[in-house]
């Protein structure tokens, strides 16, 4: 496989409903596509999941862009490989922008399964069949709101719930979902908004046997995540802070989560996303994975990672973006 040539575009796409986290209000979705194609006219695509601004995470649009254009792609331009998943060697040198990174190594994996005529997930390891697949809910106007939010998803066929919390909207949605839906399979995300001050307050979510609480303190703090968990019932499961195989392992050494939860986009790619999924594996370790907010063209490699995958990965509805 040899790639003969790479295209970047820019795209802005409104969302269907505003999604809203503990870090602020999204109406619409800026994303860069990545399309590869081989010297046989082959082509495949990736999709960059860094936002405009730099509040899930410090990569941008903007970012990607430079990133892509002035490094990443000269580097494979030309380039034989026998596997997508050789494409992060030539990138040994370049320090972080994972998002930029996995776009590109991505659209290369979807590449070599169009030209070996093979469903993705079978190149990452996993048979094809059918996903089961829950849906992330974003902070609503009311816990009302949020009740009816989760009957139309439900009825939708989503199977599992995950919410958005943050400080003074945490334990009245959870009790609201729980009193109208009874044990149906709920998991709430912070996005990083407590500290370890809040870990009384957190606790008092055990009693709602949630599957998890997502990434409750900073991005970068394991230790403090590790005490959070000694002190939590719920199961701690690390999102922003998982950005490499090797930060899993420490997390998993230090007991700063139970669960994991894998994005592709976070990680560089799926040769590292597969690499977290072996690790959690032989460690006994649950994992998921989770979705941003992509166009089609992320989800169906989401789609595809998830096969892989323990629990029913998290997206926003389908018709969403």
């Amino acid at each position: 496989m040899r790639i003969a040539s790479v295209g970047l575009s820019l795209l802005r796409l409104p969302l269907v409903r505003p999604f809203e986290t503990s870090f602020g209000r999204m109406t619409g979705r800026e994303l860069i596509l990545v399309d590869v194609h081989d010297a046989d006219g082959a082509v495949g695509w990736g999709e960059c999941v860094a936002d405009a601004d730099p509040f899930y995470s410090a990569e941008t649009t903007t970012t990607a862009w430079h990133m892509l254009e002035k490094y990443l792609v000269p580097q494979i331009l030309g380039r034989e490989v026998g596997s997508a998943s050789e494409l992060p060697d030539a990138w040994t040198k370049i320090r972080g922008h994972n998002m930029a990174k996995a776009a590109l190594e991505m659209a290369g994996w979807d590449l070599e399964a169009r030209i070996r005529n093979r469903p993705l997930c079978e190149l990452l390891g996993a048979p094809a069949r059918p996903i089961e697949s829950g849906v992330s809910i974003g902070i609503q106007s009311s816990t009302g709101a949020l009740v009816d939010r989760v009957a139309e998803e439900r009825a939708a066929g989503y199977r599992r719930i995950k919410i958005k919390i943050k400080p003074g909207w945490d334990l009245e949605p959870v009790a609201a979902i729980r009193k109208a839906f009874g044990d149906i399979p709920l998991m709430v995300d912070a996005n990083a908004a407590y500290t370890p001050d809040d870990a009384a307050h957190l606790a008092k979510l055990d009693p709602f046997d949630l599957m998890m609480i997502e990434q409750p303190l900073w991005e970068d703090d394991l230790v403090r995540h590790a005490r959070l968990q000694q002190q939590l019932r719920t199961p701690v499961c690390l999102d922003e802070s998982i950005t490499s195989p090797e930060i899993a392992a420490d997390a998993l050494d230090i007991g700063a989560c139970r669960i994991i939860n894998v994005k592709p986009g976070r990680l560089g790619g799926f040769r590292a996303s597969v690499a977290v999924h072996d690790l959690a594996q032989a460690r006994g370790v649950p994992l998921w994975h989770g979705g941003m907010l992509e166009s089609g063209i992320g989800r169906a490699h989401n789609l595809h990672l998830s096969a892989l995958q323990v629990y029913p990965g998290a997206r926003s509805a389908t018709p969403h973006p």
